[in-house]
């Protein structure tokens, strides 16, 4: 029988003042980005009360949150998340099946017609042809695999009674930031600033079509305190390059770029530290 304290979230603060919280055997840490907000830092088993723990103790960082207040929601969503888990009918077994990604080692049915596979190197579900036909046409991918960095989330969109509550706000989320013209197609809205990654990135590199904007950086060797950035104009990975230093203090490549100011940031073809280059 599986612990209720297994579920139970606790709040504390840290000694250096950082906002951390206690789940079962799982730690998270609310980490000041440079570009604003929070990381989330999460680990298991760190054996020291929540007063003493460092970000030093904590190894995976999952995901950039608005403040303090979003940090505890996120937790809080995690918890149940794990409990709604155990009211779903997922079952799982070994197989040899044929992905697209290779063959499959550990496979995981969440209903009839809807399989999660694992393989050596990806995965991703597969939906029989009856299950595939439920998918959005926006959505749909022909052959029934959906892979599971992205594509998942139009499963969960589909079938949402298969998933808890925080895989649905992760797969809206997904949807929202990589599929944004799909998105938008099947549920008639129209995204705007700071809704969908992939749509703010277009914008960004539409306001920045003729500034040089950093494609490459590295903590430069031969200057410094300073960072040597590779740019093209618009960003364009095809265009011709440029380098520029960056004081370490100013740099920061932020949510869709860093743009240069040609009449601040130094041009620079002296010695390079990136490997290889040939400017």
């Amino acid at each position: 029988m599986r612990s209720p304290h297994r579920f139970l979230v606790s709040f504390h603060r840290t000694r250096g003042g950082l906002l951390a919280a206690r789940l079962g055997e799982r730690a998270f840490l609310a980490l000041p980005s440079k570009s604003g907000g929070l990381s989330v830092a999460s680990a298991h088993h760190v054996n020291k009360p929540p007063e003493e723990w460092r970000p030093s103790d904590f190894h995976i960082f999952e995901r950039l949150l608005e403040d303090e207040a979003a940090f505890r929601r996120h937790v809080v969503e995690i918890a149940d998340h794990e409990r709604q888990l155990l009211t779903l009918d997922r079952r799982e077994f070994k197989s040899s099946a044929v992905t697209p990604w290779g063959a499959a080692q550990i496979s995981q049915v969440y209903d009839q017609g809807v399989v999660f596979h694992s393989t050596a190197s990806h995965g991703g579900f597969h939906l029989d042809e009856e299950r595939n036909a439920l998918v959005h046409p926006a959505y749909r991918d022909a052959d029934g695999y959906y892979e599971e960095d992205c594509e998942w989330a139009k499963v969960a969109a589909t079938l949402p009674l298969l998933f808890t509550d925080y895989e649905q706000i992760c797969a809206d989320q997904t949807l929202r930031d990589w599929e944004p013209d799909a998105y938008e197609i099947v549920n008639n809205v129209v995204l705007g600033r700071g809704e969908s990654y992939t749509k703010d990135v277009r914008r960004f590199r539409l306001d920045h079509a003729r500034d040089w904007l950093v494609i490459s950086a590295i903590k430069s060797r031969q200057r410094s305190g300073l960072v040597e950035c590779v740019a093209t104009l618009g960003g364009d990975r095809r265009g011709k390059e440029r380098r520029f230093l960056v004081p370490e203090a100013e740099y920061d490549s932020g949510r869709h770029g860093f743009v240069i100011d040609p009449a601040r940031h130094q041009t620079y073809d002296g010695p390079s530290s990136f490997v290889g280059w040939a400017g």
